[in-house]
């Protein structure tokens, strides 16, 4: 026995034997003895009854509970993963995705995120349970879960208007395969569909760039709903319409557990202060940042079940599983009841698996050296900084990928596409009192085949099942069992409240429907940038009459200022670009963000000038019009703060007049520009090489400034601060 054993000998030892379990090699024994006899043990050992609660989001969660039920070829084998390996298995899933299907779901209804409980409703289904369900066998089971993802899985092109395969799935099935479904099992889903198709009793749900079992889960779910449309569905709707459609399939019933019944989104700081709404734009702005901190908006206090925490006080095993740190397991340890539950629970083994690579947006800068790469002490300090009492309790062991036998063509590969492995930093980990585990948990058949390395369901879960035989052996807690008086309270939670998204998206509608777009089109663009840039207030929506593209010939703008081809006119209060960019939608995004970020200055200006000066300088100098002739989104103090850290200065003689004193050579960004070109970097990162060459002394740590840079960075995060707290409103 292991007596005695701790830190990397016990690492290494466990290691050996995940190996010869995983490989069939035969490990050593502590004493030196033949190890056969322990891989024997742990493929014959009792685990089935071993009550497991898992964590996570869609993709990663899926892929180790029962395979990705995303791929094409997951009907090959449907019956693998951690529900074969544990039969009391509760999935606990992130309810914050806005990407895809979920995001135009949220478009429309007051609803979590529903494509990853899509997702883990696949994964989950049981071959006994469609057996038992619908009088099969083996092979017929096997064909039926082949039939229920081709239904599920399904998505519409985006611009079809058909709805007849919604009000009958099994119209997407392929002919050899639609047959198989039972009439039973094609019936239900039949009134699901009809129940969100036009004349159901349902909302209407046209199918343009939907899964199709997005629809039916939603239809499942709004079918219970007590409440209106308008109103988000109450948890017991929520439950039940999960359960029915998990009956139905073959997925087990009250298994499936969203984190929370309360629609909410995310907020995610990057390391140089800016704040973003939104799960989907961490991934598609690229901040050169690492994520700082993370929190999540709800539209009212979020609802956890009671029945999902007695789930977590009881559990024997509690598994994180690998996905999106900060995007699909950070929101969920940020509800007080989970997270509590999860400390309480000091007999449990709780592995966090880590994922493979770094992930772009999320954990592709080093939180502790802010250059690529990233580490897995740095996955567990994450939880430290973001978890209401820091990750006391909550991990006990890590399980990473072991790619020590990785072709180094396969790595260039994925180095090729950006790719770099989340490294393994033992001696970090044990000093957070984390146990570093590697084991080979990939397929080598997939890498041989299709040059990949993704988790392999079967691989993970016979990992998991030998570190359970270990820790009944060993011990694999560490030695001080971790307090559970930690506890964190709603008060603590970093959540805020906000309305749901589709509400934003209703006002958003409504005020420009009031305002004059040229071409009309474009009021349907505009809608789509405030929808992807939900960080802007309704309030930036009202300091502008309209939009309109402006044919080259009738371009009047002076290059004096620059070169940018979307600005606001303040005469007449139209936000106006140029014809050029008419067949190009990203710089036509980025041109109007730069307009409306003008536009909330309004007509603050009632004079701008250059005035030479002695020895080559020159000063520039504005003049404000009145406060009541304005009509500026800042306050009169907002306003002097923020033209003061642009770097113009107060005229002693008269306080409407500011000034800054260039010599010749000097560049310089008028305050009006500047606002614009900050507003739409701040958002998305518009007209990104501009603003990161203006802000790249962001990225050199202070001790390595001369006083002059230490000033001017400290200007920056104080602009970016501003943009943060005073015109975006973000909590701190």
């Amino acid at each position: 026995m292991m007596v005695g054993m701790r830190g990397t000998e016990l690492s290494r030892y466990v290691e050996e034997l995940l190996e010869a379990v995983l490989n069939g090699t035969t490990p050593s024994g502590p004493d030196g003895s033949h190890g056969s006899r322990l891989v024997r043990e742990v493929l014959s050992f009792e685990c089935r009854s071993t009550r497991v609660v898992a964590f996570g989001g869609g993709t990663g969660l899926s892929t180790v509970v029962g395979g990705n039920s995303q791929l094409d070829d997951w009907p090959e084998a449907p019956f693998v993963g951690l529900k074969e390996e544990f039969a009391s298995i509760d999935v606990v899933v992130c309810t914050t995705d806005d990407g895809g299907s979920t995001g135009l779901l949220l478009r429309e209804l007051p609803i979590i995120g529903i494509g990853d409980l899509r997702k883990l409703l696949l994964s989950m289904i049981l071959r006994e349970n469609l057996k038992t369900t619908y009088g099969l066998d083996d092979f017929e089971a096997t064909q039926l879960a082949h039939v229920i993802h081709c239904i599920f899985n399904h998505r519409f092109p985006k611009s079809t208007d058909e709805t007849q395969s919604v009000s009958n799935p099994t119209l997407v099935v392929p002919g050899g395969l639609r047959g198989l479904c039972p009439e039973p099992l094609e019936d239900f889903l039949a009134a699901l569909g009809r129940y969100v198709s036009p004349g159901g009793d349902g909302p209407t749900l046209k199918p343009g760039g939907h899964c199709l079992g997005n629809l039916l889960i939603t239809a499942a779910i709004l079918r219970e709903s007590r409440e209106s449309a308008d109103c988000p569905p109450e948890a017991v709707a929520i439950r039940k319409g999960l359960d029915m459609v998990a009956r139905a399939i073959g997925a087990p019933p009250r298994r499936l557990h969203p984190a929370t019944a309360t629609p909410g989104q995310l907020v995610l700081r990057y390391g140089n202060g800016v704040a973003v709404r939104g799960q989907r734009k961490s991934a598609l702005c690229r901040r050169k940042f690492p994520i700082d901190r993370v929190a999540v908006e709800y539209c009212g206090p979020p609802s956890v079940s009671e029945y999902l925490c007695r789930a977590i006080e009881e559990a024997e095993l509690i598994i994180f599983a690998p996905g999106s740190v900060y995007t699909s397991l950070m929101p969920i340890l940020q509800l007080p009841p989970i997270v509590n539950a999860i400390r309480a629970n000091t007999r449990a083994l709780k592995i966090l698996g880590a994922n493979f690579w770094i992930q772009e947006g999320e954990t592709d800068i080093s939180l502790r050296s802010g250059n690529r790469g990233f580490y897995v002490s740095e996955l567990v300090e994450a939880y430290e900084q973001n978890v209401p009492g820091g990750a006391e309790g909550l991990f006990d062991v890590t399980l990473s990928a072991n790619l020590e036998h990785v072709p180094g063509n396969v790595l260039c590969n994925y180095a090729l596409e950006g790719k770099s492995p989340i490294y393994l930093d033992r001696d970090r980990v044990e000093r957070l009192r984390v146990l570093p585990i590697e084991a080979t948990i990939y397929s080598r058949r997939r890498m041989r085949l299709a040059q990949v390395i993704h988790h392999d369901p079967q691989r993970f879960a016979l990992a998991v099942r030998t570190l359970v035989f270990a820790h009944r052996q060993f011990n694999l807690k560490p030695r001080t069992v971790a307090s559970s008086t930690v506890v964190a309270s709603s008060t603590d939670c970093l959540t805020t409240h906000s309305p749901p998204v589709c509400a934003g998206r209703k006002t958003a509608e409504e005020i420009l429907a009031g305002k004059r777009f040229s071409p009309p089109g474009l009021r349907r663009t505009m809608l789509d940038v405030v929808w992807e840039n939900r960080d802007i207030r309704m309030d930036h929506l009202k300091a502008f009459c309209g939009a309109e593209i402006v044919p080259a010939a009738e371009w009047n703008r002076s290059k004096e200022w620059d070169n940018v081809l979307g600005y606001y006119d303040p005469e007449n209060g139209m936000l106006r670009v140029h014809e050029q960019l008419s067949d190009n939608s990203e710089r036509l995004w980025d041109n109007l963000l730069i307009a409306l970020g003008e536009s909330l200055l309004g007509r603050y200006l009632e004079s701008r000038r250059w005035v030479d000066g002695d020895w080559g300088a020159r000063r520039y100098e504005i003049t404000l019009r009145p406060v009541d002739e304005r009509g500026c989104f800042l306050s009169d103090s907002q306003l002097h703060a923020y033209l003061t850290l642009a770097r113009m200065i107060r005229s002693p003689h008269d306080p409407r007049t500011y000034r800054i004193t260039l010599n010749d050579q000097e560049g310089f960004l008028p305050p009006g520009l500047l606002f614009g070109l900050l507003y739409a970097w701040y958002l998305n990162n518009a007209y990104g090489a501009i603003m990161e060459y203006e802000m790249s002394v962001l990225r050199w740590p202070l001790q390595r400034l001369i006083p002059h840079q230490i000033e001017e960075r400290r200007r920056k995060e104080a602009l970016i601060a501003f943009f943060r707290n005073v015109v975006f409103n973000h909590p701190n």
